[in-house]
């Protein structure tokens, strides 16, 4: 559910490739919930699109067959409804963000005062929300007998099957609680933790590609070579033999979640708000600026990767590695304006944590207040604010104190005075004598 740049150059990549091996028995039903112009992109080329890998060994394009039909929900709900409704239909992926959940981010709660869940309440017929599409699947399935299925979230959540657990029968709750009781026993959340960097497709991008390549593609997915996929092994209706292709299959997903999480995208998270401050627009030109990428080097060595568990398999200093290297890549020019996204989610699940451990054991943790003062500055900068949450941020930033003490953005840590007065200090260098000068200060202590 959801068919953006992430779903397709993942998870929609990885079945195609099981289709590349010969297994015929799983293919892809794309749903779109908001873009109609991924629509009137996918719909006359046949579902068909193309996935460019870019390093700096050069750029390698495929063409992805997996998904065989596509549904954009606003324009026939029902439409979207009757395939998830269908008995061929065993598993329903999620890339929707952390608020197409609906859940309260402070509490994981789902949130019942939700005006688009009210809307689908009143009308279940016709849903306009990824929850009211599931349901409303769901309730279909269960009237015509058939058995139930699994939903994998792929969002960037902890524990993001709990979460869409949380939101699918809190919702269906709402409507029937003999409906929520069936999904219960019917339908399987296994968590996951889903690993690619993909930027937004420019029109330089689809140029590029059809001078290099000779394919015109209407949108095109740029990405990098490294892929990663480990899924919670629960399922209820079978599954795809994702494994001949890369994916683990887990018992815990949490372990590598918390790895991925915590290096990738809480450097993300930082990159995003103090680059864009500085200037900077992509996070190859961050990291190739000395400054920034002894920053990133200090963050994710001193600060972040000890933290971290030690897993069979994995090892931590050659991953810590690799991430370095893929932030680094000319070819991916992540934009930094894209990773500030939604940052009031972000910074909570991403970084927040790692604080919070450091001030119960009672070690500094310089380098990421100044992540966290970077997102303050950012929400009070005036810059572009692109989250669910801009309007209460920007009425809270008036005050710094006043954003720094809210307790759905940061938790447990608002009423931390010594979090809070560590954070106003690097904010304050930051708007009085810019971001360089905070992360030199920031170096030195610590260095």
């Amino acid at each position: 559910m959801s068919v953006g740049y992430f779903h397709r150059s993942h998870q929609a990549v990885y079945l195609d490739e099981l289709a590349r091996l010969g297994e015929r028995g799983w293919g892809l039903t794309g749903i779109g919930l908001r873009n109609a112009a991924m629509r009137d992109a996918l719909l006359p080329q046949d579902c068909l699109y193309t996935v460019v890998e870019r390093d700096a060994a050069g750029d390698r394009a495929r063409i992805v067959g997996a998904m065989t039909r596509y549904h954009f929900a606003p324009d026939d709900p029902r439409a979207a409804v009757k395939a998830i409704g269908k008995r061929r239909t065993r598993l329903v992926t999620m890339t929707v963000t952390g608020a197409g959940y609906h859940a309260d981010p402070s509490t994981g709660e789902f949130d019942v005062d939700d005006e688009e869940v009210a809307a689908d309440l009143a009308d279940p017929t016709a849903p306009r929300s990824a929850l009211g599409l599931l349901v409303e699947g769901l309730a279909r399935r269960r009237r015509t007998g058939r058995p139930g299925l699994t939903i994998l979230s792929c969002d960037n959540m902890p524990a993001n099957g709990d979460v869409a657990r949380t939101a699918v029968v809190g919702f269906a709750r709402l409507r029937d609680e003999r409906l929520a009781d069936w999904i219960e026993r019917n339908v399987t959340f296994p968590s996951s933790m889903v690993d690619r960097i993909t930027p937004k497709t420019t029109e330089k991008d689809r140029a590029r590609l059809a001078r290099k390549f000779g394919v015109h593609d209407r949108w095109p997915v740029m990405t990098e070579p490294y892929s990663d996929w480990v899924i919670e092994d629960s399922f209820a209706n079978g599954r795809p033999p994702l494994e001949e292709v890369g994916v683990r299959f887990v018992a815990d997903v949490r372990p590598y979640a918390l790895i991925k999480t915590r290096l990738l995208n809480a450097t993300h998270s930082a990159l995003g708000h103090l680059g864009s401050l500085a200037g900077l627009r992509t996070t190859d030109e961050a990291m190739a600026d000395p400054l920034f990428g002894d920053y990133v080097e200090r963050l994710t060595g001193d600060e972040i990767a000890p933290l971290l568990p030690r897993l069979p398999g994995l090892d931590l200093v050659d991953y810590r590695r690799t991430v370095l290297l893929r932030l680094a890549n000319p070819k991916i020019a992540d934009q930094l304006d894209r990773l500030c996204r939604g940052g009031s989610l972000k910074v909570p699940r991403h970084v927040l944590p790692s604080i919070a451990e450091h001030r119960r054991h009672g070690r500094p943790h310089p380098l990421l207040t100044l992540a966290v003062a970077g997102f303050c500055a950012h929400v009070r900068s005036g810059l572009g604010l692109d989250d669910p949450s801009a309007d209460r941020l920007r009425a809270l930033a008036r005050d710094p104190r006043g954003l720094l003490t809210d307790r759905v953005t940061f938790g447990a840590l608002a009423g931390d005075d010594g979090f809070v007065a560590d954070v106003t200090v690097a904010l304050a260098t930051i708007e009085r004598h810019g971001v360089r000068a905070a992360l030199a200060a920031g170096e030195l202590v610590a260095a």
